[in-house]
C-alpha cells in the first residue's frame, strides 16, 4: 500500500478509560459539595463562625461578705466578725460511694483535729457498714426471711443493714475512728458540686499543712471565712444567736432568695430574727476573656461586696453585766434558801418603749457547774404567785363584781378541792389593803362573784369564768405571745383541770404559769397606764460603716408599738398604781413590812424617788436527786421606777426555795436593778471586754 492510500483511511479515536471517567466525576461531584459546603459555610454560617472566631467567655465568683456588726446601746460592739479559713469538701457527684469518702476522710485525719462530740449513732454505722466485705454485709441480714427480703426497697435493706449492725462494734469504735467518722459524716452531709465545710476556724499549721497535699485530696480545698466573736465572752451569747449551714428543709426557700448553698444564715435568735439585714452582700469577681483572631483579651470587673448591716440593740451591756454579777452574788450568798437546784432570772424593760435593757438567768444545779441561762427568762415559765394581783384586781373592776369602796373579810375559805388562806387572817379589807398586804380571799372572792358562787358551784356559771379571767389577763400579755423580735416564745402553760377550786387559785397566781418576759409586759402595762408594748431587742438597723467604731446611716429604727389597750380606765388603773406604791412604802405592805427586815426594798433602793412593786410567793413541788418531791415555794417579784413616771420596769423570779426561812433574794435583786439603771445614769466605767477581765 503506498503513502497516499494510508493517509486516506480512517484514523481511530482514543478511547478514555472508563475508570478515568468515574474518576473525573467523583472529582466534580466532591468539587461540588466543597464548594456548596464553602457557599452555605461563608453564607449561611458565616455570621455564627465570625462570633465563634471573635467569642467572648465569662467566669463569675462570688466571694462570702462578712455578716453586720451587733452594738449595744452605748454604741459599743458586742458581735463582731474575725477573719478564719474553712477546710472545705465538694463532692463532684451525688453518686460518689461512701468507700471512696472515707478513705478519703482518714488522709484528712491525718492533718487537722477534730472534735467527735457531734458524731451521730446512724454514721457510725454507715461508717462499719461500708467497711465490710460484700460476705460480712450479707451475713447481717442471713437470719432474715429471704421472701421478706425479696420485698424491700434498696433504701429498706441499706436501713435494715444500718439497724443490725452490733452495739459491740460501736462500742469497740477506736478515737481515730470516730475522727474519721467525724470527718466523713461533714463530707456527707453536703450537697453535689457545693462546698461543704469540714472544719472551720482550722490553725494555720493545719492549712499550710492541707495546702502541701492538696493535689492528693480531691474536692478537698481551704477557703477564707468569717467567724463570729464576741467581744463580751458568752454574756447574751444565746440571745445573739448562732449562725450556721442552711437548714435542709428550708434550703429552697433560701435558694430563693439567692443564696448558695454552701453559705452560712443565721440559725436561731437574733442571727435568725434579723438574717435579712444581717447578710452581706457578697463581692463579684467577673473574669471577661475575648478573642478576636489570634488576639485574646482579658478584663476583670469587680463589684466589692459589703458587711451586712449593723444592729444596734436596746441592751446596756453595762448594765448587763452588773445585773448578772446581782443575780451570781445574791444567789449563791442565799444558797441555804433553796431546796435543790439554785437560780434566778431577771429582766428589765423601759416601760414606755418597750425596750429589754437585760436580761439574764443564773443556774447554780447541785453537783453540777453553774452557768447564765439567758434562754430561760424568755422560754422557762414559773407559777409566779401574788404578783398577778393587780391583774386580778383589774379584772374584778372591769367586769363589775368590785368596787373601790368593796371590802371582804380576809378568813379562809374552803371551797370544793382547795382550802385558801392568806399569810394571816386580815379582817376587812379593800383593793389597796388586798394588793398592799397581799390577800389572797379578796382575790378568791372575784373569783367567787364571777362564779355567782352561793355555797356550791354550777359548771355552767364557773366554767366560763376561767376564760373570763385570761380574757382580761391576756390584755397584759400573761398567756400570749409578748410580740417581742425573736423567731419565737414560750407563752407559759395552761394550769389544766378546771375544777372550783383551781379557780381561786388562778387568781392568786398559784395556776397557769408565765415567763419572765410576759411578766414585765405585764407590769410594764400597769406602769404606763394601760398600753401593751411590745418587748424588743434591736433598737435600729443602720449602714455599714468603714469604721466599726462609727455607726451608719439609719436605715430603720424600731418605733415603740403599742400592742393593745386594756379596757380598764385609767381611774381603775392609777388606783392599782397607787397600791401597789404601797406595796413598797407603807408599814404594812409585803416589801416593806417587820421595820428591822434588812431586806425591805424601800431601804435597799438608795435613790430618792418612790417606786412600786408587787411580791409574790407560789407554793410549788420541788424535785430534788432521787426523783421525790418536797414542798416549796417560787419566789416573785414585779415592780417599776420612779412610780410617777417610770424609766424601768422588772420582773424577778427565783425558783424552789424553802418554805420557812428563805432570805428575800428576789427583793435584793430588784433594789440593785433599780440603783445600777440609775446609777449608770450619774456615772459610767463601761462593760469589761471578755479579753480586759483578768488585767
Amino acid at each position: 500500500m503506498n503513502e497516499l492510500e494510508k493517509k486516506k483511511q480512517p484514523r481511530k479515536k482514543r478511547q478514555i478509560p472508563v475508570r478515568l471517567n468515574v474518576l473525573f466525576f467523583g472529582v466534580f461531584i466532591l468539587f461540588s459539595i466543597l464548594i456548596l459546603r464553602l457557599g452555605f459555610v461563608q453564607i449561611v454560617q458565616g455570621e455564627e463562625y465570625l462570633k465563634e472566631l471573635e467569642r467572648t467567655s465569662n467566669s463569675t465568683a462570688r466571694i462570702d461578705a462578712p455578716r453586720g456588726i451587733m452594738y449595744d446601746s452605748q454604741n459599743q460592739i458586742v458581735v463582731d466578725n474575725e477573719l478564719v479559713l474553712s477546710l472545705t469538701y465538694t463532692n463532684p457527684s451525688q453518686q460518689t460511694r461512701a468507700p471512696e469518702m472515707i478513705a478519703l476522710a482518714e488522709k484528712i485525719e491525718e492533718l487537722i483535729d477534730i472534735e467527735t462530740d457531734s458524731v451521730r449513732d446512724f454514721t457510725k454505722r454507715e461508717y462499719l457498714l461500708a467497711r465490710k466485705t460484700v460476705e460480712e454485709v450479707n451475713a447481717l441480714t442471713e437470719d432474715e426471711d429471704e421472701e421478706d427480703l425479696k420485698g424491700l426497697e434498696p433504701n429498706q435493706i441499706f436501713r435494715l443493714q444500718i439497724d443490725l449492725i452490733p452495739e459491740e462494734e460501736i462500742e469497740n469504735l477506736t478515737e481515730q475512728e470516730l475522727r474519721v467518722i467525724a470527718i466523713y459524716q461533714e463530707m456527707a452531709s453536703g450537697y453535689a458540686n457545693t462546698p461543704q465545710r469540714i472544719k472551720k476556724d482550722i490553725t494555720a499549721e493545719e492549712a499550710h499543712i492541707v495546702s502541701e497535699r492538696l493535689d492528693d485530696l480531691p474536692g478537698i480545698d481551704i477557703l477564707r471565712d468569717s467567724e463570729r466573736k464576741y467581744v463580751y465572752g458568752d454574756t447574751l451569747n444565746t440571745i445573739f444567736g448562732r449562725t450556721g449551714a442552711i437548714p435542709r428543709e428550708q434550703i429552697d426557700s433560701y435558694l430563693a432568695k439567692g443564696y448558695a448553698r454552701s453559705d452560712l444564715v443565721g440559725t436561731s435568735f437574733l442571727e435568725l430574727q434579723y438574717e435579712d439585714a444581717l447578710r452581706g452582700e457578697k463581692a463579684v469577681v467577673e473574669n471577661i476573656t475575648t478573642t478576636s483572631g489570634n488576639t485574646t483579651n482579658r478584663e476583670t470587673n469587680e463589684k466589692l461586696g459589703s458587711r451586712g448591716n449593723d444592729l444596734v440593740l436596746s441592751i446596756d451591756m453595762e448594765y448587763q453585766q452588773l445585773l448578772e454579777e446581782s443575780l451570781e452574788k445574791h444567789v449563791n450568798a442565799g444558797a441555804r434558801s433553796f431546796i435543790y437546784d439554785r437560780g434566778a432570772y431577771a429582766i428589765a424593760m423601759n416601760p414606755t418603749t418597750g425596750e429589754i435593757l437585760g436580761l439574764a438567768g443564773y443556774h447554780n444545779p447541785v453537783n453540777e457547774e453553774a452557768y447564765f441561762d439567758y434562754n430561760g427568762v424568755i422560754n422557762h415559765s414559773f407559777e409566779m404567785g401574788s404578783t398577778v394581783k393587780a391583774a386580778s384586781v383589774l379584772t374584778g373592776f372591769q367586769t363589775g363584781v368590785m368596787t373601790e369602796g368593796t371590802y371582804v373579810n380576809d378568813r379562809p375559805l374552803t371551797l370544793p378541792g382547795a382550802t385558801i388562806q392568806s399569810v394571816t387572817r386580815m379582817g376587812n379589807v379593800n383593793y389597796q389593803t388586798a394588793l398592799e398586804r397581799s390577800s389572797n380571799i379578796y382575790m378568791v372572792e372575784i373569783a367567787l362573784r364571777l362564779a355567782k358562787y352561793n355555797g356550791s358551784f354550777n359548771p355552767d356559771n364557773y366554767l366560763p369564768v376561767f376564760d373570763t379571767v385570761r380574757y382580761y389577763f391576756n390584755q397584759f400579755g400573761l398567756g400570749v405571745d409578748t410580740g417581742v423580735d425573736l423567731p419565737s416564745s414560750a407563752i407559759g402553760l395552761n394550769g389544766g383541770y378546771a375544777l372550783p377550786g383551781n379557780l381561786g387559785y388562778f387568781m392568786i397566781g398559784q395556776f397557769d404559769t408565765y415567763t419572765s418576759l410576759q411578766m414585765v409586759q405585764y407590769i410594764s402595762t400597769i406602769a404606763n397606764g394601760g398600753y401593751r408594748m411590745q418587748p424588743y431587742f434591736v433598737s435600729e438597723i443602720r449602714e455599714p460603716s468603714t469604721n466599726k467604731d462609727e455607726l451608719g446611716a439609719i436605715i430603720k429604727k424600731n418605733e415603740p408599738t403599742i400592742l393593745n389597750r386594756v379596757d380598764m380606765s385609767d381611774q381603775m388603773i392609777s388606783n392599782v398604781q397607787s397600791a401597789l406604791e404601797r406595796v413598797v412604802h407603807s408599814s404594812q405592805g409585803t416589801a416593806s413590812s417587820r421595820p428591822n427586815n434588812p431586806y425591805r426594798l424601800e431601804t435597799m433602793v438608795n435613790h430618792d424617788f418612790r417606786h412600786a412593786a408587787k411580791t409574790g410567793t407560789a407554793q410549788v413541788k420541788v424535785t430534788v436527786g432521787d426523783g421525790s418531791t418536797r414542798d416549796g415555794n417560787n419566789q416573785a417579784l414585779v415592780g417599776y421606777a420612779p412610780a410617777n413616771n417610770p424609766e424601768i420596769a422588772y420582773a424577778i423570779v427565783v425558783p424552789g426555795v424553802v418554805t420557812q426561812g428563805a432570805s428575800q433574794i428576789s427583793q435584793q435583786i430588784g433594789a440593785d436593778m433599780i440603783n445600777h439603771y440609775f446609777d449608770l445614769k450619774e456615772s459610767r466605767q463601761g462593760a469589761t471586754p471578755v479579753e480586759n477581765e483578768d488585767e
